[in-house]
């Protein structure tokens, strides 16, 4: 090797022939080609030699260094690389893993630019039994940024590894790794932390972490030899170096930085052990307990204070030295995150256990304030089994009261669609409502070709509403798994996980085994023979030869999700004239929300197809399959889906770009339309030259508005029934749109919900009305204070429940000003959203009927003073209804029904043939 390397990669290495080479080549295939591989070999016995000095002879920048004598650990080796460098900039990495292809390259162009000492990105676990990766502490790196020090950014105390790093190599000569110990990362870390004047930080993945189970990995590393004592010393001991080398430094006094390092201690090196304590034996967790005791009693009491309230309960019990009721609350932490079996209330304050212990206060978890559906009770199950039997001993807590507080309950026991009703008798002595329960697995029903899968058992209360709340059964997580075989299937039932719930793993086995293969080799060959295109020229076919039967229509609301938006109340007008039209209803899905009596098909089925070509009327919210040409003689009527702000049609993110073909093939579906419903001049000035449409304009206002102007109290006790929310909470109907670039991530939900719960729990509930595009779980010590709503299937019913609105682009705003409610928008990413994102035809906070807000303080600020902004934004909102709500009367559905379907629609009902339907078309719509 010639020129002097760029960056120097340091591989450790110890016994790992089988891994090393895949390791070396994610270095030499880095995108930054003058580069250096150093092998540190730590003595290893095996074939590791070999396999390096044949990659060595393969490629000049790989050299080999053996160590003659194994140190133990990683130091030496590490050392020794670091020592041999040439390169200015150095790397680490271990044998099993890799690093990413522009790893090198992308971090020393970071350094350079930025002049720190050292670049640090983000680990992805490898999980080599699955494929999946994980992203490491992903909170740490959201954004690229330099911290100039620690003490700025004390929470990267969590970022203890070496090998996700790109460092001066001056610097590494100046704090060297420690020979005598393992876990010499974690005292290696502080004392770098404390020798950098500036790091910087990148939010890509860098470095694979792979993580082989212990059943493939006979040699697991350091980190996962957590069964030996020894490991919990050595973590000890790393932690109190560390701690030393802080105060030493001089750090200690900035930001209280040694407490910000032992609260790492607490949620990282604590925490890998309290995991899997349930599958601990006693005497195990005792000793671990007596062990770990004196380093927790040297912390400040003050270190407690801001880590996990979980955790933080942990700690009380090891502090106070019961291993007993540590293992319940370890079991906690993962899986179901199971409640205690005791809790008190005290000053509007929840607390672990029967004591009011400040150490123990687990209120901002909100356990104990969720609405009944998503209340918590801990089951715990005592299982075993002989042949199809399964007996289970079970014992109910009911830590927060939710049982007392609603007699007349009644318990089941599920084991997926087989349910048992429970006899649960009187609180025994530790608090518990003890029941049995005996499963005949031969009970359980999964049809012809049997079932090949897993379900996890649940005790479902039933209170006398009919709401329901489960949880799934804990079990010792040492029960040995058993299995029998049932009606050709293999049965195991086991203990899942390291917090171990009941879980029931059912395989085909023999001639039902091939069952399956046999039903996927038949829809293969059905989808063959039936597939997209086979089905558009059976439908051509079929248009061109059959004429559309006047008393048919196809109906359909957003391609086909639900009954809702104009299409269902265009329906229900029909239905309340008693029409003879037969009305058929296009689901993507099952029946789910439809009501009792709607004729459905499924949505691109042969029936489907077949109803498109006969049927006499299109009506739909969206788009009928558009490949599909309207069959000669039949009228459709397009409502859309609303009006707004944002771009639509040609100038929509999806259809502006200069491609053909999508442009083409949306540009023939708006040719099908034969009249639109306009609701408004606007909607008219905006919508209509965007699509290109040249058609027929049914401007009478939103059908789907109507219950807007009339109102519906029984809609809003529906919603606010079935949605838990009590009688006296303001309702905050939160409704953010998608963003085209971050479909599905979660991230239009932009508001602090947890800083909103903190200020407004006590006066509002927040309804989350997310866009059926979005994906957004609420976290559970939040759902006290937000209901998810995506799913709920009338949004007109969230609008008549709610006391204002909270949106951002979303078109939701112009039906909502229809109410005459307060709106208020959050629109931090404005300038983004206009110019990049979606594209605008409005300066929204130059028209918004409410306070155009940037951050959750103000909005926060703007609820505590709803009624002051609603004053002052009056005229404003006059303006905004003038624009979009002028045409809104509430009687849309009528008008609508008139002007489409009445006047030809009594000669459309007769037998009528081609000639006589091709009359009903409107007239002026190119064909």
């Amino acid at each position: 090797m010639i020129n002097i390397p760029e960056c120097s990669v340091v591989v450790i290495t110890y016994n790992d022939a089988a891994r090393l080479a895949r390791a070396v080549r994610s270095v030499l295939r880095q995108s930054l080609r003058n580069i250096e591989v150093i092998i540190a070999d730590d003595a290893s016995t095996d074939g590791t030699g070999k396999v390096a000095r044949e990659l060595q002879r393969r490629d000049a920048r790989v050299r080999y260094l053996r160590g003659e004598v194994n140190s133990g650990g990683c130091g030496v080796p590490r050392n020794r690389g670091v020592a041999a460098a040439r390169a200015p900039y150095v790397m680490f990495l271990d044998s099993d893993d890799e690093l990413t292809r522009h790893a090198c390259k992308s971090m020393l162009l970071e350094i350079e630019r930025t002049g720190a000492d050292f670049v640090t990105g983000q680990i992805a676990r490898l999980y080599e039994q699955t494929g999946k990766t994980a992203r490491y502490y992903p909170a740490l790196f959201t954004r690229r940024r330099t911290v100039e020090g620690i003490a700025r950014e004390p929470e990267m105390f969590l970022d203890s590894f070496s090998t996700n790093k790109l460092y001066r190599a001056e610097l590494l000569r100046q704090v060297p790794f420690r020979e005598d110990m393992h876990y010499e990362d974690h005292v290696f870390s502080t004392a770098l932390y404390c020798a950098a004047r500036r790091f910087a930080v990148v939010p890509w993945v860098v470095y694979l972490w792979h993580r082989a189970s212990a059943e493939s990995d006979e040699r697991l590393s350091i980190s996962l030899c957590l069964t030996d004592m020894a490991n919990v010393r050595s973590r000890i001991r790393a932690a109190r170096l560390s701690d030393d080398i802080l105060r030493d430094s001089g750090l200690g006094g900035l930001g209280d930085l040694v407490h910000e390092r032992q609260r790492r201690f607490i949620r990282q090196d604590l925490r890998v052990y309290l995991n899997p304590l349930p599958s601990r034996d006693p005497a195990w967790i005792e000793e671990f307990v007596s062990v770990i005791h004196p380093y927790l009693a040297e912390l400040d009491p003050v270190v407690f204070e801001t880590v996990d309230p979980l955790l933080r309960v942990c700690c009380s019990f090891i502090l106070d030295g019961r291993p007993d009721e540590l293992l319940v609350a370890a079991r906690s932490l993962n899986g179901p995150k199971a409640p205690p079996r005791v809790a008190v209330r005290e000053g509007g304050r929840t607390y672990w256990g029967a004591v009011a212990d400040e150490r123990r206060e687990i209120t901002s978890l909100r356990m104990a304030e969720l609405p009944y559906s998503a209340s918590r009770l801990r089951h715990e199950a005592v299982v075993t089994g002989e042949g199809s039997l399964i007996t289970l001993a079970i014992t109910t807590y009911d830590p927060f009261g939710v049982l007392a507080a609603t007699p007349g309950w009644t318990a089941f026991l599920r084991f997926r669609n087989h349910r048992v009703r429970l006899e649960p008798r009187a609180p025994d002595g530790d608090g518990g409502y003890p029941s049995e329960a005996t499963i005949d697995l031969t009970a359980i029903r999964h049809g012809r070709l049997g079932f090949e899968g897993r379900y996890d058992p649940v005790v479902e209360i039933v209170n006398p509403d009919g709401r329901v709340t489960s949880d799934r059964l804990l079990v010792d997580p040492r029960t040995a798994p058993f299995g029998t075989t049932i009606l050709w299937h293999e049965v195991v039932v086991k203990a899942e996980g390291t917090a171990a719930f009941l879980r029931v793993l059912w395989r085909r086995q023999g001639l039902l085994r091939q069952l399956p293969r046999l039903k996927r080799a038949a829809t293969r060959l059905l989808r063959q023979l039936g597939g997209p295109e086979v089905k558009l020229r059976v439908y051509k076919g079929l248009i061109s030869v059959m004429p559309p039967r006047g008393n048919l229509a196809l109906f359909e609301s957003d391609v086909g999700t639900g009954y809702t938006g104009n299409p269902r109340y265009i329906y229900e007008e029909l239905r309340r004239r008693n029409t003879p039209l037969k009305v058929v209803w296009s689901a993507a899905g099952t029946r789910g929300d439809f009501p009792p009596g709607v004729r459905l098909v499924r949505r691109m089925s042969w029936r489907h197809v077949w109803t498109m070509a006969r049927a006499g009327y299109w009506v739909d919210s969206h788009g009928m399959p558009l490949a599909y040409p309207k069959p000669p003689g039949t009228r459709y009527l397009q409502t859309w889906h609303g009006q707004g702000i944002k771009s639509v049609g040609f100038d929509a993110p999806d259809l502006r770009a200069d491609f053909d073909g999508p442009r083409a093939t949306w540009r023939a579906a708006v040719d099908r339309w034969d009249a639109l419903v306009s609701p408004s001049a606007e909607f008219e000035r905006v919508f209509v030259p965007s699509n290109g449409y040249r058609g027929r304009l049914l401007r009478h206002g939103s059908p789907r508005c109507d219950v807007l102007v009339h109102g519906d109290q029984k809609a809003v006790r529906r919603a606010r029934e079935a949605l838990e929310i009590p009688h006296w909470s303001r309702v905050l109907l939160y409704a953010p749109t998608y963003r085209d670039r971050a479909k599905g991530s979660g991230r239009s939900v932009r508001a602090d919900l947890a800083a909103m719960a903190e200020a407004l729990a006590g006066d509002w509930t927040v309804v989350l009305r997310t866009h059926p595009v979005e994906r957004f779980e609420v976290p559970e010590h939040l759902r006290h204070f937000v209901r998810q709503a995506g799913s709920y299937p009338e949004v007109n019913d969230l609008m008549l429940l709610s006391d204002a609105l909270l949106t951002d682009y979303s078109s939701l705003m112009c039906d909502y000003a229809v109410t005459g409610r307060p709106m208020l928008f959050l629109i931090d990413d404005w300038d983004e959203y206009r110019r990049v994102e979606r594209g605008v035809y409005h300066d929204l906070p130059a028209i918004a009927p409410g306070p155009c807000l940037t951050t959750t303080e103000e909005l926060i600020e703007a609820l505590r003073d709803l009624e002051g902004l609603t004053a002052s934004f009056a005229s404003r909102y006059i303006a905004f209804r003038r624009t979009w709500c002028a045409d809104e009367k509430g009687h849309a559905a009528a008008k609508v029904v008139d002007a489409f379907f009445e006047g030809s629609h009594v000669q459309a009902l007769r037998p009528a043939g081609a000639r006589q339907l091709s009359r009903l078309s409107l007239p002026g719509r190119p064909r």
